[in-house]
């Protein structure tokens, strides 16, 4: 079985001691309950859905890509890609020498009209497309400054390292919809709601009512995704209204959800 419970479904991870060229690119069409086993490698990363929500897990936190969103993932981080829906993806890697500023922390970019002509037109090139001054090598060049230039955006869930926290935070992330208030996760963890509450909250930047929040609003993107109605999945992530939902929504990601599925 996946991590997810779902039915098995690994996926490969490239055999490449190296890139052949400073940009290399992968298409994938992916099943619902793909994943990848835990692993690292010695370029940087950028998994970009073009259709469904992709998933990467660190021990940092997690981060999704809703479709024409990215998750940027840098050298040497360990990590792990999952998707619980079909998803259409490309995977560019990019050598760190043509990347020197990039960050050294996963974030999630939106991946602007140009930037996606861009990687369209990159896909369809040769692995070992020519270099130099080649009309090839100048896409790649203007493709690289498109992706330091993306806006980020919110669509990520840190996990705190702290084991107790870590087993309450995979507890949630299991069940989204489950109720527990903060005083009953303080009994079963045997500690004070206070000491739960700041530890929490210099665990991962957050209280634990914005981090399940945000937990919450990451969970609605698969649903409204596959085409459910914003209201059902409003009052399916405790909502009392769709209008208090979209509020939510847009004041975390910056874009109502018929913005982002339109």
């Amino acid at each position: 079985m996946s991590p997810n419970g779902q039915l098995d479904l690994q996926r490969s991870i490239p055999s490449l001691d190296a890139l052949p060229r400073p940009l290399y690119a992968r298409a994938e069409s992916l099943r619902a309950g793909s994943w990848t086993a835990r692993h690292s490698h010695d370029w940087v990363q950028l998994s970009y859905a073009i259709s469904g929500v992709l998933g990467v897990h660190t021990a940092a936190g997690s981060f999704f890509a809703p479709p024409h969103w990215a998750i940027w993932v840098p050298a040497g981080l360990e990590h792990e890609v999952v998707t619980s829906m079909h998803a259409e993806m490309r995977s560019l890697y990019v050598r760190r020498d043509a990347c020197t500023w990039a960050p050294d922390h996963c974030r999630v970019l939106e991946v602007t009209p140009l930037a996606r002509e861009l990687i369209k037109g990159f896909c369809e090139l040769p692995v070992e497309y020519p270099e130099g001054d080649s009309p090839e090598a100048r896409l790649v060049a203007v493709l690289l400054d498109q992706l330091r230039a993306l806006p980020e955006a919110g669509f990520s869930l840190p996990m705190p390292s702290e084991p107790r926290l870590l087993r309450l935070c995979n507890e949630l992330v299991a069940q989204p919809d489950l109720a527990r208030p903060l005083s009953e996760w303080a009994g079963l963890l045997a500690t004070s709601e206070k000491t739960l509450m700041r530890a929490f909250q210099r665990e991962t930047g957050l209280s634990f009512r914005q981090w399940r929040q945000r937990l919450r609003l990451l969970a609605a993107l698969q649903p409204l995704e596959q085409g459910d109605s914003v209201t059902r999945v409003a009052l399916g992530s405790g909502y009392d209204s769709p209008s208090a939902f979209i509020a939510a929504f847009k004041g975390l990601f910056g874009v109502t959800p018929g913005e982002l599925f339109r």
